[in-house]
């Protein structure tokens, strides 16, 4: 059997015991250390963490077996562990966040079936060897959800339809409803933070941003919030670090919809410079989804749905809702200079498409086209057309291949395997020429396009510097 240590910065945190194989060793064995730090690795002679879920601003998640139960139940340790270097004002923010979370999970958790259970919260004092000063670490155990995220499904399948999107709708708002009639605001509503278990039931996750909200109005509790969200995901309000009221939560719900419904990243979907949501581009749904949506990204947060349950009754309306004008605001929206606590990243699904080519992706781009005009060259030259047709042959066919380029259509392995089609059919269509000459020249053309385009690259650099 695997067990995982939890001790921040161990340097090989998997550890294996094959005695532990054994149902009555394991479940009487008193301790077991790791053998590369010495961290106890039975948390609270309990909870058996085995494998790494995953890494987040203020620490990991380990799926682990409680011991003490019968079936030996599944369940989620989650471990207080912030990176970077933070101050200790923001280390204790951080840390009543990370309780916090303990806590709604308590309240909620136990009262709503869409909403983990929580079962354990507790902090362990451990030596550390090197130093021999006490280390405090801070736990908390929760429901083990077996399924995928909706950020997981977005991977795999590709972009959601209309039908789908409602009914996630139907499903996400009253349990966001009830959270809200307690008093709490999510603030990191997003596609991965949606879980959907084996048998099609959807589980708000992540309540480490939250926040408690208050009926006063002057209370500082009330204007304030502390600095995190997840970019893209955040409206005004929450990205200024101003009050956040239930519509907060709306609007990052729409966006994780326009995600879902675009397969695109929600930098992708918005215009900077008109501030608004341009999502229509991408996808078609019905008016009254559409008119819904728009509504909840609205910029101000009186603008949009007071509470989800408006944002429900809208959706089950018979008559279509009435469209949003998006106007232009004026509004300017600046992240916070200093956080309060760091900003986390919004971890959208590798697999979307980019707005922006890598590097590398120019450079093997350019070397492709070169690569491919220097062989049409030659081909077009031995044909019995004129050099004007030729030539206007060999633009056209050029442009295509750099159009199908920047629209993705042919990409990455598309272009090897492309390259050695043309450079085989040429070769037996010229075969009677020189070896040199149909692979030589391609070739040169291939580089010299890689040479231009990294000079422009370089100039455009040092230009972006002083604009």
């Amino acid at each position: 059997m695997e067990l995982y240590c939890t001790r921040p910065g161990c340097s090989r945190p998997r550890n294996s015991f094959a005695e532990l194989d054994d149902l009555i060793v394991l479940k009487r064995v008193s301790q077991k250390y790791c053998t590369t730090c010495g961290m106890p690795l039975i948390l609270r002679d309990r909870y058996l963490p085995g494998k790494l879920l995953g890494k987040g601003g203020f620490g990991i998640a380990v799926l682990a077996r409680d011991r003490d139960t019968p079936t030996m139940r599944s369940c989620v340790v989650k471990v207080f562990r912030p990176a970077g270097n933070l101050t200790p004002k923001q280390l204790q923010i951080a840390q009543n966040l990370f309780a916090r979370e303990a806590e709604v999970l308590e309240q909620l958790g136990n009262q709503h079936p869409q909403i983990p259970d929580l079962y354990a919260y507790f902090e362990l004092t451990i030596q550390n060897r090197n130093s021999g000063e006490e280390d405090r670490f801070f736990y908390l155990v929760q429901e083990f959800i077996n399924g995928q995220t909706l950020e997981e499904e977005l991977k795999q399948k590709g972009n959601f339809s209309e039908n789908e999107v409602e009914d996630i709708l139907q499903e996400i708002l009253p349990v966001l409803q009830f959270v809200h009639e307690k008093g709490t605001i999510h603030r990191d509503i997003k596609p991965s933070n949606i879980m959907r278990d084996r048998q099609g039931c959807l589980y708000l996750l992540d309540f480490g941003a939250v926040k408690q909200v208050t009926n006063v109005p002057n209370s500082e509790s009330s204007q304030k919030s502390t600095g995190i969200y997840s970019s893209g995901f955040a409206p005004p309000e929450q990205i200024t670090g101003t009050q956040v009221y239930p519509a907060t939560d709306l609007y990052a719900l729409a966006v994780t919809c326009l995600t879902l419904l675009t397969a695109r990243y929600p930098e992708e979907l918005y215009d900077s410079y008109n501030n608004q949501w341009q999502w229509r581009n991408y996808v078609q749904v019905n008016d009254r989804l559409a008119n819904i949506l728009d509504r909840m990204l609205l910029p101000a947060p009186y603008q949009r749905f007071a509470s989800a349950a408006e944002v429900l009754a809208e959706l089950n309306s018979k008559s279509a809702a009435t469209p949003i004008q998006n106007q232009p605001t004026k509004l300017t929206i600046q992240p916070l200079p200093n956080p309060t606590v760091s900003q986390q990243a919004s971890p959208l699904a590798a697999s979307l498409p980019r707005k922006k080519f890598r590097l590398w992706e120019v450079l093997a781009g350019a070397a492709f086209t070169g690569f491919e005009g220097g062989l049409l060259l030659i081909a077009l030259r031995f044909l019995p057309v004129s050099a004007g047709v030729s030539m206007g042959l060999w633009g056209m066919i050029l442009a295509g291949l750099i159009f199908a380029q920047n629209r993705r259509v042919i990409e990455k392995f598309d272009l090897l395997i492309i390259s050695v089609i043309t450079l085989a059919l040429v070769w037996f269509l010229l075969r009677s020429q020189p070896v040199g000459l149909i692979i030589g020249v391609p070739i040169l053309v291939g580089l010299l396009a890689i040479a231009i385009t990294t000079l422009f690259q370089l100039i455009y650099k040092v230009i972006s510097r002083f604009f």
